[in-house]
């Protein structure tokens, strides 16, 4: 904490000597505990094992530099579990750089974005910025960009390497991709329709030999492609949204098996009034059947896989779906029916989804009994989760919600428990964001 401190005092002081009557300095910050209380989180409950509570807070600092000609922004953020050092610790390893990028601008509509930076793009299905996660995701990048009152470009990069190093070597950071390019294009028709398209090139190292101390000396790069389009259709009354995308090219694995995978996802949102919304919609994730023992299906893998979205918003609260999980495998139809009402200085919630398998579950119980391979019943459960906020200042927020998950024996089959447990999950949040500096303030 007294490293944040000290930068944060450096930057002050950057910004009051600072020349020019256009450039900006803001200095703002973000204080965010949150409670949680799980037991059947993320994977259906177990009599083996208890509900834990815990509570995770991230504290962030950030800085952010405007000029005419460029910008520069850091965010520093410590990320810790309550409890996790000592009372009398000196040091620790919570503390990290969550985005350090600067942005040129080449001409009033073109710009270039260098740095470790959020990816947001449209719904955040395939690019998220993940914020519900208290770390949040970022990428080392450099992006092309284009913006103008209709139209917007984001031609995209990344090379990634674990260190800097005389030859090459196997890239081991887990969890992560070796390289991708993406092109993202959107388009304001009116001020009702928008239409995007994405094609994302994406690459992941696979090791191929191993040494007898377990070091990797052999691996290829395995690319596979994802394009598709998000349609939005927004009025007064109704907000209507359509995804779409079909993934191809190479999985990463030592087989190089080829991909053939969809996802599809319409939604329509009707306002009954200013406070008062509903919204249904349909997800489709295809998946790997479990029952096909073909060979040139198996040679294929359908599961889609949505990379690196904020998961968390999609497919229900309690995360059993895509969220570090649920990849390569029987993939998901999801029903939901989402009812909020807001109002100014508050707003509740809750949705109700139905959970589906998007190919077969292997009945494994049939199979060891008489030999035959069947599947199970598709369904996988149904959640319900609820949640609210209000305001206390314009500063300061208090959110909260639970959630509960009924599993079926499919769901039990696929993620282990027991299904006469029940699987729930509660949580409250205090999200406090200061402005702390601002000389564009200061100034008027």
């Amino acid at each position: 904490m007294r490293r944040i401190v000290r930068i944060a005092a450096l930057a002050l002081v950057f910004s009051l000597i600072g020349k020019g009557s256009f450039a900006q300095f803001k200095l703002t910050g973000e204080f965010r505990p949150r409670f949680e209380y799980r037991d059947g989180f993320s994977k259906p409950a177990d009599t083996l094992t208890k509900g834990v509570g815990f509570i995770d807070q991230r504290t962030r600092l950030n800085f952010g530099y405007q000029h005419e000609n460029y910008e520069f922004f850091v965010a520093i953020q410590d990320i810790r579990v309550w409890g996790n050092t000592s009372q009398l610790n000196r040091s620790d390893a919570n503390m990290s750089v969550h985005e350090a990028w600067s942005l040129i601008k080449l001409q009033p509509k073109w710009a270039v974005k260098v740095g470790r930076q959020e990816i947001g793009l449209d719904d955040d299905r395939i690019f998220g910025s993940v914020d519900w996660a208290t770390q949040a995701r970022s990428h080392d990048a450099a992006s092309l960009l284009y913006t103008d009152s209709t139209f917007q470009v984001n031609f995209s990069v990344a090379y990634n390497a674990a260190s800097p190093t005389l030859f090459d070597n196997y890239y081991g950071v887990a969890n992560n991709y070796k390289s991708f390019q993406f092109l993202w294009l959107h388009k304001d028709f009116n001020k009702n329709l928008g239409a995007s398209f994405l094609f994302l090139n994406n690459g992941i190292q696979v090791p191929t030999v191993t040494d007898a101390k377990g070091n990797v000396t052999t691996w290829k790069d395995n690319y596979s492609q994802t394009a598709g389009t998000r349609l939005t259709y927004k009025s007064d009354k109704i907000d209507v949204g359509l995804s779409a995308y079909y993934q191809f090219g190479t999985a990463p694995d030592v087989a190089n098996s080829q991909i053939s995978a969809l996802e599809i996802n319409p939604e329509i949102t009707f306002k009954i009034n200013e406070e008062i919304s509903v919204g249904l919609g349909y997800e489709y994730l295809s998946g790997q059947s479990q029952t096909d023992t073909s060979k040139a299906y198996r040679e294929v893998n359908h599961a889609f896989n949505p990379f690196y979205g904020t998961n968390h918003k999609f497919n229900g609260h309690m995360d059993y779906f895509y969220v570090g999980n649920h990849t390569n495998t029987v993939g998901l139809q999801d029903a939901y029916l989402k009812l909020k009402y807001k109002t100014k200085g508050w707003h509740i919630g809750i949705d109700g989804h139905y959970f589906l398998s998007a190919a077969d579950v292997l009945d494994k119980k049939a199979l060891a009994t008489n030999g035959v391979i069947t599947a199970m019943d598709g369904a996988l459960g149904a959640e319900i989760d609820m949640y609210g906020g209000f305001k206390i200042s314009n500063a300061v927020t208090m959110k909260m919600g639970v959630s509960y998950m009924a599993n079926t024996e499919t769901m039990i089959a696929l993620k282990g428990g027991l299904q006469s447990e029940p699987s729930y999950w509660g949580w409250a949040m205090l999200v406090i964001k200061p402005t702390l500096f601002d000389s564009a303030a200061k100034n008027q």
